[in-house]
């Protein structure tokens, strides 16, 4: 009877002990990848990409399979899709400038409060500026954006250009 349940203490120690090292492991793993995001490094980057009117240079932030979505226009871009979708962006607000106001970063995950404005040359066609708050809720892999979902307020966005009382 000793003999068994020495076998099981010992047993249970050893998969504890392995179970504290795979936690240990994940842990600096994790406190790396903090390490590395928790100065905002990635949104300021955002920012001054969508700001540098360059396609390539936003393409150049995700991961190859990304998902792209802005919710108040429901619009989706994945992968190689999002090329287009910036450039098309780039056309509809040519003077579009992006000012992050406060970025988060932790252990593959964040969010960017930023403040966008320009003119309105294709959205609606008003040819009116806006400026709206807003908020980028992201997942990264490997150093890049591979899930980034948009909110803003898009009835002040209308009342801005004007085809809202």
């Amino acid at each position: 009877m000793l003999k068994t349940r020495s076998k099981v203490a010992v047993a249970v120690a050893l998969v504890m002990c392995g179970a504290l090292l795979l936690i240990g492991a994940g842990a600096r793993d994790v406190a790396a990848s903090e390490v590395n995001n928790r100065d905002g490094r990635l949104g300021r980057e955002f920012c001054a990409a969508w700001t540098s009117h360059d396609a390539d240079r936003v393409v150049a932030l995700f991961t190859k399979d990304t998902f792209y979505e802005d919710v108040p226009f429901s619009l989706k871009a994945t992968g190689p899709e999002l090329k287009g979708f910036a450039q098309e962006f780039f056309t509809a607000v040519p003077d579009v400038r992006v000012e992050c106001t406060s970025v988060e970063e932790h252990g593959g995950h964040g969010s960017i409060e930023w403040v966008f404005s320009g003119t309105d040359v294709g959205i609606f066609k008003t040819g009116k500026p806006f400026s709206l708050r807003a908020v980028s809720v992201f997942d990264t892999r490997g150093g890049k954006i591979s899930r980034n979902v948009d909110y803003y307020d898009a009835a002040t966005f209308m009342r801005q250009v004007g085809l809202l009382p």
